[in-house]
């Protein structure tokens, strides 16, 4: 099968498009054929070795665990699924090889969900990853509640966007960072947009003196720190991005696969509570340049490769 592999750690010119031996098919596994794969920032620092000590690579990889596609074909020990399904998933195991970036991929059940039949292939693949972290930051983490103050960073890329719709829902006030040329797009989403950089704290202050009840920040860093300021006594903050959170009392979050949890954010694209903003696509033999592009940070929404 075609796919997009590398066979050592660097930036996107390691990423080569060929010809691979297409997955073995496990008892608890689905064969999905793709039709799309959503590009994530955990990809390219894959790529690049970033999670080496977490995840061992077994070269050559293929990226990806993004992915919306249609059931080939089930494991003998899967009766949940049929050919023909057409399904979403966030497909990481334990360590990188058999990604999404590929004609096939063999996901394991606890990866996968019914696709939201109102959305394209495409939006589709760009739900699973960042809209997993965002359900479970706000709803395992934070606790967010109805009525209270949720403050978002990078309000209008992939996690932020679904973040500020996931709150919304939860029946949240939602203020988030973002640059002035997304304030329209963030004000769509049910948020309401300020802009990141020097001052930050006192334009969120401005608008909520006494602090936010709970802060969801992506970025890390100075961000990070200034997220931590503007909390209320007895707000909480969480972070998919800086470990350093729980030096402010907060909690580091890694998503996790979790099919109950997929199929609920499914299940609210159907209803239309939340879409997912899908910015370039590329084909799949183009996926160096979708991750070159991802990983300039200033995507609105989502990335997607498109595999025919």
């Amino acid at each position: 099968m075609k796919a997009i592999s590398y066979s050592r750690y660097g930036g996107p010119e390691v990423l080569e498009y060929g010809d691979v031996r297409e997955p073995r098919l496990g008892p608890d596994q689905v064969l999905v054929k793709v039709r799309a794969a959503a590009v994530n920032p955990v990809d390219w620092k894959c790529r690049e070795g970033y999670l080496d000590p977490m995840l061992e690579a077994a070269f050559p990889v293929v990226p990806g665990w993004d992915v919306s596609g249609v059931v080939e074909r089930t494991g003998g020990a899967v009766p949940e699924w049929a050919p023909g399904d057409e399904v979403i998933g966030y497909v990481r195991e334990d360590f990188l090889s058999r990604g999404t970036f590929a004609e096939y991929v063999a996901a394991p059940v606890r990866t996968l969900a019914r696709k939201p039949p109102n959305l394209s292939f495409e939006e589709a693949a760009g739900l699973p990853l960042v809209g997993l972290t965002a359900y479970q930051a706000l709803t395992r983490v934070l606790d967010v509640r109805r009525d209270e103050t949720v403050l978002v960073s990078a309000a209008a890329g992939g996690v932020g966007s679904l973040a500020v719709q996931i709150a919304r829902h939860l029946g949240a006030r939602v203020i988030g960072t973002a640059s002035e040329r997304n304030h329209d797009f963030v004000r769509s989403l049910g948020g309401e947009p300020v802009t990141y950089g020097e001052g930050l704290v006192d334009r969120v202050r401005a608008l909520v003196p006494m602090g936010v009840d709970a802060a969801l920040d992506v970025i890390g860093g100075d961000s990070l720190k200034e997220f931590a300021q503007l909390l209320a006594p007895e707000g909480r903050i969480t972070s998919i991005s800086d470990p350093a959170v729980t030096e402010h009392g907060g909690q580091y979050w890694f998503v996790r696969p979790d099919p109950a949890d997929l199929q609920r954010l499914s299940d609210l694209a159907a209803e239309g509570v939340i879409s997912v903003h899908v910015s370039e696509t590329f084909p799949l033999e183009r996926a160096a340049e979708a991750h070159r592009l991802n990983q300039e940070g200033r995507t609105r929404g989502k990335i997607v490769v498109t595999v025919d």
